[in-house]
């Protein structure tokens, strides 16, 4: 068996894969330390070292409201994917112990950081997100062509200003942003988040693409074209989009036209209206 035969399968184990090290990061290195992550986990965190809560299930029900938005606005397989993930990053975070496997806070903050941006990224990088600051980034990005990092920067700010108010520990604050810059480096590293890019895709299946296509709110452009060698006239539709949308973008192009030629290339930079009009 091969594992592009069941791409959902395989996407399933990858996004399971990285809830438990999103999970792994937070109960084996930061939570123990009393350390924050970023987003809507963090703010989790926070409220249950105050209120001796469990965490898990408060970064459940502080990304239920988020999911419901971005159901509405965002691609629902992305956010169908992010519900995955949440639920099972919350299962994990029962499961695995709060141990502190590394006793120096240092170590605990960078190790923390690397593990949950690795599981982060890889949620990412299939199509997915780990909920929280994530999908309401991207929400932001719809609304206004900002960069999605550093929306999540100033949110991730707001959280640790938050902590020193709550803590008055400047040390805490401090390592948590250690911690958060190196999840930020690696998910970086995995998955490029603003980076736009051009899809050119030929295709005989025109209305079905764009019966699924124009729900997003990117802009889409028909191109008619003709086969240099079959004389074959055929439609190109040209659309633009973020990497943080190209997965869906593909596997939307795989189900309803798997013989479509479509080249990708990266964009410099776009002028004019980013998103399509509004009706």
């Amino acid at each position: 068996m091969k594992w592009y035969a069941y791409p959902n399968l395989y996407t399933a184990l990858t996004m399971t894969f990285g809830s438990m090290l999103i999970a792994a990061g937070f109960n084996l290195f930061l939570i123990p330390h009393q350390l924050l992550s970023g987003g809507l986990s963090g703010i989790a965190m926070m409220i249950g070292y105050i209120t001796e809560g469990n965490i898990g299930l408060l970064y459940f029900l502080l990304n239920i409201p988020v999911l419901v938005w971005g159901w509405f606005i965002v691609g629902r397989r992305f956010i169908l994917w992010s519900m995955f993930t949440v639920i099972a990053s919350t299962l994990f975070l029962q499961l695995i112990p709060v141990v502190a496997i590394a006793e120096d806070i240092v170590l605990g903050s960078v190790v923390g950081g690397i593990t949950l941006g690795f599981g982060t990224g890889l949620t990412l990088r299939y199509g997915g997100s780990s909920g929280g600051f994530d999908i309401i980034a991207s929400i932001m990005n719809r609304k206004r062509d900002l960069p999605i990092g550093m929306i999540i920067f100033v949110l991730n700010g707001l959280v640790i200003a938050a902590l020193v108010l709550f803590s008055q520990d400047w040390n805490l604050a401090l390592y948590s942003l250690v911690s958060i810059f190196s999840a930020g480096k690696v998910v970086d590293l995995i998955h490029v988040k603003h980076i736009k890019v051009t899809a050119f895709i030929v295709t005989t299946k025109t209305e079905e693409l764009l019966s699924k296509l124009l729900i997003h709110p990117r802009g889409i452009t028909i191109i008619k074209t003709t086969g240099a060698f079959s004389s074959a006239e055929r439609d190109m539709l040209m659309t633009v989009r973020t990497r943080y949308e190209l997965s869906e973008l593909r596997k939307t192009i795989q189900s309803v036209d798997p013989k479509a030629f479509v080249n990708i290339v990266e964009t410099v930079g776009v002028m004019g209206d980013f998103s399509k009009p509004k009706e």
